[in-house]
């Protein structure tokens, strides 16, 4: 086996920390990596990062960050909602910081590749290397690390995706590490809840009418960035069945309320497309997730007009969210993925 200077993005949790045990057993020189993002909670993930590097005995090196990612991906998750668009700040990151410019820092200190604790793996079809869905299918990441190009894919280890969450706690406990048994936060800028943060950025309340599909005037609203495609909480609009959010127009300031039906929809458009290789032929047809959460639907990408493609569904979907990724996977391979675009006039008259 060829021995590797491998650059370990840490956070101090338990999925990097094992990140950095894991390539250690493989025989690899391990070099950790802290990025200085403007979090919340910074002081308490540098003494934990600190601490878990001294328990490896591996080195430590810092990459402040914060004003790029303030300007990447504060700026994209900002502008994103003012527009009335539910933005991925985790994907945005992926691309642009962690694979991108903390990637490029860990290059230049001389390592060979980076590893991280993201629970994915790289397949390979053709002599070609994918990002792949992890083993443990609840905890898989994959979505989140679908705009990454070839040539950071080419470059990346991901130690922990061959593992279930639960077997990475008991390897830590084995090595002396004691870590609480949670979830990190969704958002990790995210201190006191959006309407705060977005209100520290200069957005405010901005009231405007609440709708239904024909334009006819329901309610009130407090700001298009404070409701989500499909919410049904929080609308103060009594009836005999619940309504829900299933639009957003940003443009007018309005949201669009409806019926449990109208929050299905068999197909939609999307833009800003990125295959990880060469773009297939199309029509494309493959499994398509839309969310995070979402279990991923059969589907056909053809295209629609100039930079922009359409999804048709084999069945109708839930709350597709404008803004959100479409991310393309062939079995457990991620091919590529696109933005689902906000619905024109015509299609919300539909």
């Amino acid at each position: 086996m060829v021995r590797l200077k491998i650059g370990v993005a840490m956070s101090g949790g338990v999925d990097s920390t094992m990140a950095a045990s894991l390539v250690r057993e493989q025989g690899h020189e391990v070099h950790g990596f802290f990025m200085l993002l403007p979090l919340p909670d910074l002081d308490a993930q540098l003494a934990r990062v600190r601490q878990v590097a001294g328990q490896l005995a591996i080195p430590l090196t810092l990459i402040d960050l914060r004003r790029h990612f303030t300007a990447e991906v504060v700026g994209y998750f900002t502008a994103t909602y003012q527009a009335g668009l539910t933005p991925n700040p985790c994907i945005h990151c992926n691309h642009a910081i962690k694979f991108g410019l903390l990637a490029e820092a860990i290059r230049s200190h001389g390592m060979d590749r980076i590893a991280t604790g993201h629970y994915a793996r790289i397949g390979r079809r053709h002599g070609r290397r994918f990002v792949a869905r992890g083993i443990d299918r609840q905890k898989d990441q994959s979505y989140f690390l679908a705009r990454l190009d070839a040539e950071q894919v080419e470059r990346i280890f991901f130690p922990v995706g061959a593992w279930t969450k639960e077997h990475m706690y008991e390897r830590a406990a084995g090595l002396g590490f004691r870590f609480e048994d949670q979830e990190s936060q969704d958002v990790c800028f995210l201190a006191a809840g959006l309407p705060a943060f977005l209100n520290a950025q200069g957005i405010g309340d901005q009231a405007g009418p609440m709708v239904n599909r024909d334009g006819r005037r329901l309610g009130e609203h407090r700001g298009v960035w404070q409701y989500t495609i499909g919410q049904r909480r929080g609308l103060g609009l009594p009836d005999a069945t619940p309504w829900y959010v299933v639009g957003l127009d940003g443009a007018a300031n309005r949201v669009i309320v409806g019926k449990h039906d109208e929050l299905f929809a068999d197909r939609c458009t999307v833009h800003s497309l990125r295959w990880t290789h060469e773009p297939p032929e199309l029509p494309w047809r493959g499994l398509v997730q839309l969310r995070s959460r979402h279990q991923p639907a059969p589907a056909e990408l053809t295209a629609a007009g100039v930079d922009t493609w359409q999804l048709a569904f084999a069945n109708p979907q839930r709350a597709i969210a404008p803004g959100q990724f479409a991310v393309f996977y062939e079995d457990d391979l991620v091919l590529g993925s696109a933005v689902i675009a906000a619905e024109t006039e015509a299609e919300r008259a539909r």
